[in-house]
């Protein structure tokens, strides 16, 4: 999930033997819109036009169908915060089938000399899985006291969290459309947290819980966007070795962390205690049960192979700015299928979203119109 800008100026051509790599420059100051492709080649752009519209489906669709699920889970009577956790990052062995796609080659041209000490790349790997199981489980807990609708939308501030993390530790540039995009998030998620005609009953819990479960989504959301700078801020100044397995590997064994953190929060709180109970008195049923934490820990993989698709080519705070995408669509489905209020608070809230979230992207077309006339100018 590291920053890969400008991933696709050599790496789409490549047909040596040598591994697909990801470019990143080294200047402070990294235009989003850098990533683009050559122009030089019609098919070269159209071919990088399909793979982002396909990641992007990846993300978004994995990502509303695991909310969804989620919400099903403690919705049919599921309780446990560690199981939702759990099935966030359980999944990851599916990410080998992508690994297999993208096998590390032997190095070459020089490719291997600057490779990072196993222990220390092993160290960071544990304190970015463990920062990732926190995570995780304050998203399950905000997931289970605030409606769907609403969770949505307070995710939203993890675009204006990764822009401040991204100045601060990776040099982002930012600009006027960049920081309206941030106020307008911010706006948006200050109307949801306002908001108090829902919370006075939502699923049998308090004032106090959604109070709670709207802090703790908030704190997932900025703990998500500092995991993604660090990760960034890691390949640039550690791995140094910016390839798709690389980033493939970083996925895996930082999952594989939080994974095994879940499993022991899971049995240290004493929850496993009450899982058979819980898979009993499940309203669908123990199959049901069992296939909604599966699909629901397929459904965070295929987001994740999507983010990691959008990371390789172009980047990942471009990766954090599709996510959006599924602002509208999940509080629709959540409209749909558990009768979630849709007022007009939250209305306006939706469309502040949105509005930023154009805001933002109208910054990455001009980054990318700038980008082109440079190489144009470049190539003459």
């Amino acid at each position: 999930m590291a920053d890969a800008s400008s991933g696709n100026n050599n790496a789409a051509g490549s047909t040596s033997n040598a591994e697909v790599q990801i470019q990143i420059p080294a200047g402070p100051a990294k235009a989003e819109g850098s990533a683009a492709p050559s122009q030089k080649s019609g098919t070269k752009n159209w071919r990088w036009w399909l793979m982002v519209s396909v990641d992007a489906f990846f993300l978004v669709a994995g990502q509303t169908s695991a909310t969804l699920l989620g919400r099903y889970y403690y919705h049919q009577g599921g309780s446990s915060k560690w199981v939702s956790a759990f099935v966030q990052t359980a999944g990851f062995p599916i990410l080998y089938l992508a690994l297999f796609c993208f096998p590390s080659k032997s190095p070459s041209s020089g490719a291997g000399r600057g490779d990072a000490p196993v222990a220390k790349i092993g160290v960071i790997y544990v304190v970015l899985g463990l920062i990732i199981a926190a995570d995780d489980m304050m998203y399950a807990s905000g997931l289970k006291y605030l409606p769907v609708s609403t969770y949505s939308l307070v995710c939203a501030s993890q675009l204006a969290f990764n822009v401040v993390f991204s100045y601060v530790l990776n040099s982002q540039k930012l600009t006027g459309l960049i920081m309206n995009s941030v106020v307008l998030l911010t706006l948006s998620d200050a109307l949801l947290g306002v908001n108090h005609e829902e919370t006075e009953d939502v699923n049998g819990f308090s004032r106090g819980k959604y109070l709670m479960g709207f802090l703790l989504t908030l704190g997932a959301s900025g703990t998500y966007s500092l995991i993604l700078s660090l990760m960034q801020l890691t390949f640039e100044n550690v791995i140094k070795k910016h390839t798709y397995s690389a980033v493939l590997n970083m996925q895996i064994y930082t999952a594989l962390v939080a994974t095994v953190a879940t499993v022991f929060g899971l049995f240290a709180s004493g929850e496993w205690r009450s899982l058979r109970g819980e898979m009993d008195a499940f309203e669908s049923g123990q199959f049901s049960y069992f296939m909604t934490l599966v699909w629901t820990a397929v459904s965070w993989q295929v987001a994740s192979v999507g983010v990691v698709g959008l990371v390789f080519e172009v980047s990942s705070l471009f990766s954090n700015v599709i996510s959006t995408v599924a602002l509208p669509v999940i509080p629709l489905f959540a409209v749909l299928i558990f009768h979630d209020k849709m007022d007009g608070i939250k209305i306006v809230s939706m469309l502040l979203a949105l509005w930023g979230f154009v805001s933002y992207l109208m910054q990455h077309f001009i980054d990318d119109r700038k980008a082109r006339k440079a190489a144009a100018s470049g190539d003459s």
